[in-house]
């Protein structure tokens, strides 16, 4: 497959805002599920990094990666690294998967129950 159209002309500011965004609809979404008793997950945000601790323990951990402008995930399945693409959404830069679909994929996996984000 080849590379996915990735864009990596962001100012340092650009990405930042980004990556907050990321992170904030993360938390946002967590948040809810725990209010409409969806599913009991921790999340722990330490700067850049995000912990996602699922009832079995489990764990998807997102982190920005400032220097490369990537966002990786860490998740049973394996790591990935994601670019922003010019279209505004995170891509993988092996697979070309979209970050919120493979996260919400990996969630599922390590929930046990469907989760979107």
């Amino acid at each position: 497959m080849s590379a996915p159209n990735t864009s990596s002309d962001l100012t340092d500011a650009q990405y930042n805002d980004a990556i907050q965004a990321v992170l904030t609809r993360i938390e946002t979404t967590v948040d809810g599920w725990l209010e409409a008793d969806v599913a009991d997950i921790d999340a722990a945000r330490s700067g850049g990094m995000l912990t996602l601790t699922l009832p079995n323990r489990t764990q998807l951990i997102i982190n920005a990666q400032p220097p490369l402008q990537e966002l990786w995930l860490a998740a049973r399945r394996g790591g990935f690294h994601f670019r922003h693409s010019s279209d505004g959404r995170w891509l993988d830069t092996r697979s070309g998967d979209e970050f919120f679909a493979l996260l919400s994929a990996c969630a599922s996996e390590q929930a046990g129950v469907p989760l979107s984000f």
